[in-house]
């Protein structure tokens, strides 16, 4: 069966369109799409059996075997899940890595079962060279990168703009040694997928430049996609002067009281504070290096001297005590550093307030935003 879809990749993101992604798990794992599901022809071992045999003997033979492989209750099982997707979500597709022999089977068992059910033209490689594209694109088209001390609110400006792109949310890591989120990094092609198709949506409303974070080379695990680092590197750079006060509100609520309560909801109030504990204490140990053993000892023990007296129910207030210093003596110079050897692409400096104002009636936002959509 062939849909006019089949090959329309960006219609396919852009419509979060339904896909059963039948490789094996552990190339599921490797990459996929996060309008994916994987509902596997063949599991990993049978994977692993058929491709010796291929390899040995041929593909007729390699087919032989899967038949074998994946057959009686088995097959039955796997027949039964790919039906009740598709009847579920009677606008999807299917697809194998390049929309051959794995894919065709599947349609064809579907098929005999009285579904008939379209597969991608190409398969994952296709979607996967599409959004590659679309990150090579992205990165073609101007930019303008937010900077700013740590807790000055960079990544919630960011995701306030409609020229905005969140790199941090899409590798789901804020950036620092502190920079764990609840939910856990994904593979570099799971955040490249995230990033392309963030781009793209964006890219369909008619915006034709970027507001992106000031980011280093990696983000937690992430790589950020070569063509799109190069190009940040000559952005210009608007620069957030917040006060101290107002940026240790912005991190204690981001990285003690939201972090805290996350964790508990998640895995309950012991077992969620034991994990918030652990979540600083790695933090910290991340940089003791950088910090001097002696520096990072005065600061673990404030930390744990703070943890303490939140957990006895007074409040966070504490945390303070090594925010603070840490700030001072280790975030800020480094960042002011950074920072210094970017000082001829600074085009504005303001509170965040300002910085915000600033980007939305920046002349490079404003002319993106007119153009038609395609």
């Amino acid at each position: 069966m062939f849909r006019s879809e089949s090959n329309d990749y960006q219609h396919i993101f852009l419509n979060d369109i339904p896909l059963i992604d039948v490789r094996a798990p552990v190339e599921f794992s490797q990459g996929a799409f996060s309008h994916a599901i994987n509902l596997p022809l063949m599991s990993d071992s049978e994977r692993e059996e058929v491709g010796i045999c291929y390899k040995q003997h041929g593909q007729s033979a390699a087919i032989e075997l899967g038949e074998r492989l994946v057959s009686g209750d088995i097959r039955a099982q796997r027949i039964e899940q790919w039906k009740s997707f598709c009847q579920q979500h009677p606008n999807g597709f299917l697809y194998c890595f390049r929309g051959g022999l794995r894919s065709h089977i599947t349609q064809r068992w579907l098929h005999e079962a009285g579904v008939d059910y379209p597969l991608i033209e190409g398969g994952y490689k296709a979607l996967r060279n599409f959004l590659i594209n679309e990150n090579r694109r992205a990165a073609s088209l101007p930019i303008r990168i937010v900077g700013g001390n740590t807790g000055s609110g960079k990544t919630l400006l960011v995701r306030d703009l409609p020229s905005g792109v969140d790199l941090e949310g899409a590798a789901r890591h804020r950036g620092s040694s502190f920079g764990r989120t609840i939910i856990g990094q994904s593979c570099q092609i799971n955040f490249e997928n995230r990033v392309a198709v963030t781009f793209l949506k964006k890219y369909h409303t008619g915006i034709r430049s970027w507001v992106i974070e000031d980011e280093g080379k990696t983000i937690g695990s992430n790589h950020v996609p070569l063509e799109l680092y190069e190009a940040m590197q000559l952005a210009s750079i608007v620069v957030i002067d917040d006060p101290l006060d107002v940026r240790l509100e912005r991190l204690q609520l981001e990285y003690i009281d939201s972090m805290s309560a996350d964790f508990e909801r998640v895995y309950g109030a012991e077992e969620g504070w034991q994990q918030f504990c652990e979540y600083l204490h790695h933090g910290m140990f991340a940089i003791r290096k950088r910090l001097g053993m002696e520096r990072y000892q005065i600061l673990l023990n404030e930390l744990d001297l703070a943890l303490d007296y939140q957990k006895s129910g007074k409040g966070s207030s504490k945390h303070e005590n090594w925010l603070v210093p840490l700030l001072n003596e280790y975030y800020d110079p480094m960042y002011s550093y950074q920072l210094s050897k970017k000082s001829e692409r600074i085009i504005f400096r303001g509170d965040s307030t300002a910085v915000r104002d600033f980007l939305l009636h920046d002349s490079l936002s404003h002319d993106s935003l007119r153009h038609d959509k395609v």
